[in-house]
């Protein structure tokens, strides 16, 4: 299977118009997997001003950002356009200061 050229575009949208943007299963008012969860609350304990993508709403999404960042879970956070990671990363990447500082700079 590969990225469609949609997806790629819709994908790539979301990625040039925020700073900070999270594909992620649910929204940050109501997340629908733990995971999604518990990275809406980092951000929101750093005062992270993102963006985000219910990739259950759109299934091109939700399979074609896997295949983008060559990462096989949602969540994905991104940051200028790189991926940052998952849920696992993001939770050390907070607990260690690593985060913080990426969203400041």
């Amino acid at each position: 299977m590969e990225l469609s050229p949609s997806a790629k575009t819709k994908i790539e949208k979301h990625l040039s118009d925020n700073k900070v943007f999270l594909f992620m299963k649910g929204t940050p008012q109501f997340p629908m997997c733990g995971f999604s969860g518990r990275v809406v609350a980092i951000l929101n304990e750093l005062g992270a001003d993102f963006q985000s993508c219910n990739v259950l709403e759109d299934e091109e999404i939700r399979s074609g950002i896997k295949m983008y960042g060559n990462w096989p879970t949602i969540p994905q956070l991104y940051v200028n356009k790189e991926l940052v990671g998952g849920s696992d990363i993001l939770t050390e990447m907070f607990q260690n200061g690593e985060l913080k500082t990426l969203l400041e700079a």
